[in-house]
């Protein structure tokens, strides 16, 4: 998924309202917390079409009503497919109760529309949205945006889901190589010749020796193209 779940988050749930609650309550009170969970996961990881079911499994200790409302606490909720809850009923009187809560959860997500080699730059074509059970996914890309113009760290198949681990921003700058410098400052824009003393990829900087012999630190925009990280106070392009 393109985000991990939160770990160690307290939730109280609507379900936990009554002054005192039947032990035959508890798993409905931990379900309705791990389902909250979960959706608030799949909005904040922009999922499109999220599709999920929860199986709420109880330990082998008898559970016990509590005089009061129980809380639920979110123990460990890294990977869909088996998370951690523990229903909390306060008091000296109280007790804790941990519950596993296996959850099922399919969206739309990136996945590959035809075979592409590694390091080969994934363009729109080469992308596309299907659904796939992601409970045991952590990196799903939910966007296909985001994958394209990265590459593979290996080759990947059509079909594939994508993942953040198998990609990668693809080198734009070499080192010894001849980069174009592009200052722009409001209306006016400016380009010079250089050279790369160090390989990037988009969006990291690098440096550069200009045609002056002036080495700046620049930011790759794109292939063989840089901007300076530092503006000058004025532009110019080099006296010949």
């Amino acid at each position: 998924m393109t985000g991990v779940l939160l770990l160690c988050i307290t939730i109280s749930t609507p379900l936990a309202a009554p002054v005192s609650t039947a032990a035959e309550q508890v798993p409905a009170i931990v379900e309705a917390a791990a389902k909250l969970h979960v959706q608030r996961w799949a909005d904040g990881a922009g999922l499109v079409e999220p599709n999920f079911s929860l199986n709420v499994v109880r330990g082998s200790r008898a559970l016990a009503p509590c005089g009061r409302a129980v809380t639920v606490e979110a123990a460990d909720t890294r990977q869909p497919a088996r998370m951690r809850f523990i229903a909390v009923c306060a008091g000296a009187d109280g007790w804790r109760y941990e519950f596993i809560v296996r959850a099922q959860v399919s969206a739309r997500i990136a996945v590959m529309a035809n075979d592409v080699g590694a390091g080969k730059i994934l363009a729109d074509e080469d992308v596309l949205l299907e659904r796939h059970d992601i409970s045991a996914i952590a990196d799903s890309i939910a966007d296909p945006k985001e994958a394209v113009g990265l590459s593979g760290k290996r080759a990947l198949r059509g079909g594939e889901v994508l993942r953040s681990a198998l990609l990668a921003s693809p080198t734009m700058v070499k080192r010894g190589e001849p980069v174009r410098i592009v200052a722009r400052r409001e209306q006016i824009e400016v380009s010079m010749a250089g050279e790369a003393l160090d390989s990037g990829a988009r969006g990291s900087a690098v440096r550069v020796k200009n045609a002056n012999g002036t080495v700046i630190r620049a930011r790759v925009t794109g292939a063989a193209t840089v901007e300076p990280l530092d503006m000058p106070a004025a532009i110019s392009p080099p006296t010949e």
